[in-house]
Order: structure tokens, then sequence, then C-alpha cells
């Protein structure tokens, strides 16, 4: 058993099988805890577990779904020339979104972080969480952050963003597609742009451009308010 376990085409068709199993019974259901995503990692995590899998193994068939990750990213590069000409045209708008909703997701981080007393290293290590793993890691690195720490929050804000963002949005009576994918991309950076592209094209293109904007805005303002703060 142990050996099959340790195939990695087990594991492949495992996170696939239990993803669209996912799909269908969200799509039945809808609530925010069935969100495929969401499902598929608690679900994986208690495989892992049971079976006594490390995720080294796990992960030796993962690499065959992040694969495909480029191609993702070429097929959202075409959704947003079909609709570059509507993005020119809220570019403004979209642009101040992003670069306060950014600002603000550091800012307001951190002074909670303040107001709770916890450590400079935690705020320092948490204040990228909005944007995608890589970029995050690097900050964290150069504001003397914990890569670890930061990699478990970013993909953690993500899921959440995921599972939940869509209905936290709606009960706030923003139905925009613009707005709602501009935030989530914003806020939940790759994770959140999947759950974006659900909902319409025209969510998924603001979400994967917002994500892309964050990343720089967060990359170059982030040193500058850690070292304003704790200079």
């Amino acid at each position: 058993m142990k050996t099959f376990l340790s195939l990695p085409v087990v594991w492949v068709f495992l996170t696939l099988a239990i993803y669209f199993l996912a799909q269908g019974i969200h799509k039945k259901v809808k609530w925010a805890l069935t969100t495929p995503i969401l499902v598929t990692i608690f679900v994986l995590i208690l495989l892992l577990s049971v079976f006594d899998v490390d995720f080294g193994t796990y992960d030796s068939g993962g690499k065959f779904l992040s694969f495909f990750l480029g191609p993702s990213v070429v097929a959202l590069g075409v959704l947003f020339y079909e609709k570059l000409d509507e993005i020119k045209s809220n570019l403004l708008p979209f642009c101040i979104a992003v670069f306060v909703g950014g600002i603000g997701s550091i800012l307001s981080l951190i002074f909670i972080l303040m107001a709770l007393k916890a450590p400079e290293i935690l705020m320092r290590s948490l204040a990228p969480k909005s944007v995608t793993t890589p970029i995050a890691i690097e900050i964290a690195k150069s504001v003397g952050g914990v890569p670890s720490i930061t990699a478990g929050v970013v993909i953690a804000v993500g899921i959440f963003g995921n599972a939940f963002g869509i209905y936290i949005l709606k009960f706030l009576g923003i139905t925009s597609k613009t707005a709602i994918g501009t935030a989530l991309g914003t806020a939940s950076h790759g994770i959140g742009t999947a759950r974006a592209l659900e909902e319409s094209e025209l969510s998924g293109v603001y979400s994967g451009l917002a994500l892309c904007v964050n990343g720089l805005v967060t990359a170059i303002v982030t040193p500058l308010v850690i070292d304003w703060i704790f200079a």
C-alpha cells in the first residue's frame, strides 16, 4: 500500500478527482465551506495524515499539476487582450483601487498587530500577506521577516478569499464584476483570481491584473512602511 501511495500518478489522480467531486457538490449546495479548493485542501491533508504520506511524496505528483500554471497564465493573457479596450476605459479608478487596497492591507495589518502587542518579527513577516507567494517571500526576506511564516499565511489568505470573498462582497452590496475581480485579485492573489474566473471572465481578467499591480505596489511600499514604522 505504501509503495502504491508513493506513485506520483496516484496523487495527481486523487487531487483532480477530489477537486471535480467538490466542484459538483458546490454547484448543488453553494455553501462557502464547500468551495472546491477549500474542500480539496482539507481532504488531501486528511488523506496524507491518515496514510502517513509526507509532503515530498505528494509534491512529486503535484509538480505535474504545477506545470500547467504556465499555460493557464497564457490563457488569462488571452482574456486580458480580449477585454483590453474596457480595461483602458477603467484604468485610472482601477489603479487607484488597487493602490489604496494594497497599502491599506499593509497598514491595517501592522496597526492591528501593534494594538495586540504582537512581536515585531510577526509584523515584518505578515505585511506582504496579500500578494502571491513568491513575491511575498522575497518581500519578507527584504524586511527581516520569516519566509516560512509568510508563505503559510499568504496561502491561508488566498484560501479564505477564495472561499468567502464573493459572499462578503455581495453581502456588502457589491455586484459589479469589475469590482469583484479587482477586490479578489488585490486581497487574495492567485487563489482569489481562480475564484474570480468562476464568477465571470471579466472578473477573472480584472483579478489577474490586480494581482500583478498589487504585487508591484506591495514590493515597493512594504519596505518603506516598515522602515517608517520601525526606524
